[in-house]
């Protein structure tokens, strides 16, 4: 899968890519990570990417015309395409949403800034709007890596002990994820003594599986 993030602040994601799990994915060839600054698509001296909104009001808008040609240059020409601008007013990406995005070779991101983004952008640009929560950021450059992580992972061979992903949080329907216990079998915190479930040192699996369904709902 191929990530194309346009944004006008692209060294935000540099350190977040080029580390751990999304680093090894790249290595492996089994996701691409590409980034563009907004500003290569502007006309004039001062690479201009926003202005005042009309109608008045506080702060500046992102204009249609650079996001609408550097879509327009990054998306590709074969396979399944998706462009998502990151927006406070979209619909929250959720678990399913993520799901969704693996059947696509290529996935837009419009990385919002300011105040806004001009709407044509969301109309007739993007193809749809997509926000991680109802509260407002400085812009869509993390909403982005929030997203291009929850997809990456899905991606077959991304993380290498699949079975994990096939028992977390939000998968078969869960809504959570049963708890995890490791080493030390007790922890003395304030002199109180805290244990792990005596059932998952028990060696019984069925008798585990019951336990972590029903601490999974």
């Amino acid at each position: 899968m191929k990530f194309d993030i346009i944004t006008i602040f692209p060294d935000l994601f540099k350190n977040f890519i080029g580390e751990s799990l999304l680093a090894r994915a790249q290595k492996k060839k089994l996701i691409k990570i590409n980034l563009h600054n907004l500003r290569k698509w502007t006309t004039d001296n001062h690479k201009t990417v926003d202005g005042r909104p009309y109608g008045g009001g506080a702060g500046m808008v992102l204009k249609v015309e650079p996001i609408y040609k550097a879509v327009k240059a990054v998306k590709s020409k074969k396979g399944k395409t998706r462009v998502i601008l990151l927006s406070a007013k979209g619909k929250t990406f959720d678990q399913k949403k993520a799901q969704q995005l693996t059947k696509y070779d290529q996935v837009v991101f419009i990385c919002g800034r300011y105040e806004g983004v001009d709407e044509r952008v969301a109309k007739h640009v993007a193809d749809e709007e997509i926000s991680i929560g109802n509260y407002v950021l400085f812009g869509g450059e993390i909403p982005t890596m929030v997203i291009m992580e929850a997809v990456s992972r899905l991606i077959p061979g991304v993380v290498a002990k699949e079975e994990s992903i096939k028992n977390e949080s939000f998968a078969k329907g869960a809504t959570k994820e049963h708890p995890h216990y490791t080493r030390p079998e007790v922890f003395i915190l304030n002199g109180k003594k805290l244990k792990v479930p005596p059932v998952l040192l028990s060696g019984n699996h069925k008798d585990i599986e019951e336990w972590r369904a029903k601490n999974s709902k």
